[in-house]
């Protein structure tokens, strides 16, 4: 696989783009019933790099207060993936991930930010920040890495 330098996460990209891509992206989020169940926002979308929200509700929280770990692997997942697709321009799946759990994830929101670090033909990978929002200031809860694969879906006739 080569790198086709697709992996600047779209620094430079004209702003009409962005919020075309921001657009096509929130469209793509509304379609998914478990992000909307959760409550998920895409706060920002370029080629290779996206930034998901969650406001973190009673819901979402384990036995001792802090998020789920399902609740911080999902934005990891999802975040992961829109880089890669964004940056592939292209219907993707993931494949794999990893996290890593810092600390507990207790505040008001979660925000995840990904990107893609290398980005071939049929697949990407891409690293992941998870970080918790507690009285407007962030910390680092965790840390993923995923490989991100093209789908290949049958054409419509």
């Amino acid at each position: 696989m080569e790198d086709d330098n697709r992996n600047q996460a779209g620094e430079g990209a004209p702003a009409e783009l962005s919020a075309e891509a921001l657009a096509r992206g929130r469209a793509v989020l509304a379609q998914q019933p478990f992000s909307v169940l959760l409550g998920a926002q895409l706060h920002a979308l370029s080629p290779g790099a996206v930034e998901l929200h969650l406001p973190l509700t009673e819901k979402l929280l384990q036995q001792y207060g802090f998020a789920h770990g399902g609740v911080v692997s999902y934005m990891a997942d999802n975040a992961l993936t829109y880089a890669g697709g964004s940056a592939m321009q292209a219907p993707v799946v993931t494949s794999e991930f990893k996290i890593n759990y810092l600390r507990p994830a207790q505040g008001e929101r979660l925000i995840a930010r990904a990107r893609a670090v290398h980005v071939g033909q049929s697949q990407s990978v891409c690293a992941c920040e998870v970080f918790t929002v507690k009285d407007g200031t962030e910390k680092l809860c965790a840390l993923a890495q995923g490989t991100i694969v093209r789908l290949s879906l049958p054409k419509e006739t």
